[in-house]
């Protein structure tokens, strides 16, 4: 294979580390859409800098790299290889990255236009896009329950949709509203999209897809999706903007800058703990994670900026966590089948084991 193989993870330790990573994509879910929030309502104009942000922290990753890194050099010494990505992987994750900077800018047109309760249950909608994709692309397997779970969260954010005129923002054009929303059902169908391309990816790989092979592939990602924001900038001149923006900023010049840094910081979180769920389950456990959160962050968004919480939002925040238990419950009796047929066939084995050793 011509890379360097890591050693071999038990189950336990596979479970440990796909909660690790559904933590970060919890804290990225919840906390990204509360802070870019933030900015805006605070005197923030720059949709550009704000996508920006979303994959900024790129440099972040160099960390759990280093360390990955030196882990392999004590274990193989000077024959460890620096980098494991290879010219395949590397070229999809440009690509990827590109699409994800898109993605970025739409979803931060959105929040610049949209309450984070409403913003949060659109983007909910791209659990069924994430659906059919992971369908066309890496052929998902469904059961019924997954089914279910997709047509209740799916539903969940229908039924906020229906009612999301009266949560224009005092001020804001009818123009300016649709546009962010619009733009936000874009992000949803283009991060559908992302997620099981990202899962094609892997399988396509060459070499065996390894946590630090997945890092290497997060920071190339995040390295060309910022790239194509700061293009988004520069053109913008939003680089010029950011120190009077800062001096206007209505908490603060030392917080606006504060804002900026940790809104980079949380968002690498989300795609860190994105790209990891997927390595170890699927993506379309990773779009699940991310619609259940979804509604939290709705009722963050409510409770940090007194949004407003009609009985829409209490209808379809029940129908998320109602979706939410079914795959779950889905996925507890595939793995009790899963295990039964596997002792099955060890008994089998067992039992036809002297009958061979007997023959001539």
């Amino acid at each position: 294979m011509g890379e360097t193989a890591e050693a071999p993870q038990g189950k336990t330790l596979k479970l440990v580390l796909l909660a690790i990573n559904c933590a970060m994509l919890a804290l990225g879910t919840c906390g990204g859409p509360l802070i870019m929030r933030l900015y805006f309502l605070h005197g923030g104009k720059r949709v550009w800098l704000s996508s920006w942000l979303e994959t900024g922290g790129w440099p972040i990753i160099f960390i759990p790299l280093a360390v990955a890194y030196f882990r392999r050099r004590a274990a193989e010494g000077p024959s460890a290889r620096l980098i494991l990505m290879d010219p395949f992987l590397f070229a999809a994750a440009a690509v990827i990255g590109v699409l994800t900077g898109l993605d970025d800018y739409l979803y931060a047109y959105g929040v610049a236009r949209l309450p984070v309760s409403t913003s949060a249950l659109l983007i909910a909608t791209q659990l069924a896009f994430t659906a059919g994709f992971a369908f066309l692309l890496v052929r998902q397997l469904f059961t019924s329950y997954s089914v279910n779970s997709v047509f209740l969260l799916t539903m969940g954010a229908g039924v906020l949709a229906m009612h999301t005129s009266s949560d224009r923002p005092a001020g804001e054009s009818k123009g300016e509203y649709y546009a962010g929303f619009f733009m936000t059902l874009g992000a949803a169908a283009l991060y559908g999209f992302v997620l099981p391309l990202v899962e094609l990816t892997y399988k396509k790989a060459k070499q065996t897809v390894t946590y630090s092979l997945v890092l290497e592939f997060q920071l190339v990602m995040c390295f060309f999706a910022t790239a194509f924001n700061t293009v988004g900038m520069l053109v913008n001149k939003d680089f010029q903007a950011i120190p009077e923006e800062a001096r206007n900023f209505t908490l603060g010049e030392t917080r606006y800058y504060v804002v900026l840094v940790w809104s980079g910081i949380i968002w690498q979180f989300f795609f860190l703990g994105a790209i990891g769920v997927i390595h170890y389950a699927s993506s379309l456990f990773s779009g699940i994670m991310i619609a259940v959160l979804l509604p939290i962050t709705e009722i963050l968004g409510v409770i940090c900026f007194h949004e407003k919480f009609q009985v829409e939002k209490a209808v379809s925040l029940v129908l998320s966590l109602w979706g939410f238990v079914s795959y779950f419950y889905g996925e507890f009796k595939r793995g009790k089948k899963e295990k039964k047929q596997q002792q099955q066939q060890q008994q089998l084995q067992q039992d036809t084991e002297p009958l061979q050793q007997g023959l001539p």
